[in-house]
């Protein structure tokens, strides 16, 4: 892991440990690697409640309560997919904050999406937050970009629970 991101996640947890807040995850595309990737902080036991693994579409709804109804009409990869994943993950594990991602790795587009789309989240409540990236390179590396994107926001919004809109 690199030293940034492994920085990023200690200040995760510790921070989280200190407001005594609890985080899970939905992934689709990342199939877990978020969350592994958090617990590999020691202290994480602390704050990492679980993941849920949503790779297949229909798991979205059993799993991460996704509207079924949505899911058919947009598909998995959607603003409002990714946000009621990060919801439900938070919702399913017990969590005080849910972290989701929902996208396309390749080789090829999927459902009309192309490569490289993804949409990432951060839950608090029942409120999310969702961003579109758009990632280049082949699987591999848009799926680090996304694992490393979700680390990043939720590192930022940790950050501004703790301290404030700008504060450090």
């Amino acid at each position: 892991m690199a030293a940034d991101l492994l920085a990023t996640c200690r200040g995760i947890i510790a921070t989280c440990t200190r407001l005594g807040l609890s985080v899970a995850s939905a992934e689709s595309l990342t199939a877990g690697r978020f969350i592994s990737t958090l617990v590999d902080v020691p202290g994480a036991s602390a704050v990492v409640r679980g993941g849920l693994v949503t790779y297949a579409t229909d798991l979205k709804a059993t799993l991460a309560g996704v509207d079924a109804d949505r899911l058919e009409e947009t598909g998995p990869v959607d603003p409002h997919v990714a946000a009621e994943m990060a919801v439900g993950a938070a919702r399913a594990c017990i969590a005080d904050i849910g972290v989701s991602c929902t996208g396309v790795a390749g080789p090829d587009p999927q459902d009309g999406k192309e490569v490289g789309l993804v949409f990432t989240a951060v839950a608090f409540g029942s409120r999310a937050e969702v961003l579109e990236h758009h990632f280049t390179g082949d699987r591999e590396a848009i799926r680090q970009a996304t694992v490393a994107t979700m680390i990043e926001r939720l590192g930022e919004f940790t950050t501004k629970l703790a301290f404030g809109p700008g504060g450090e």
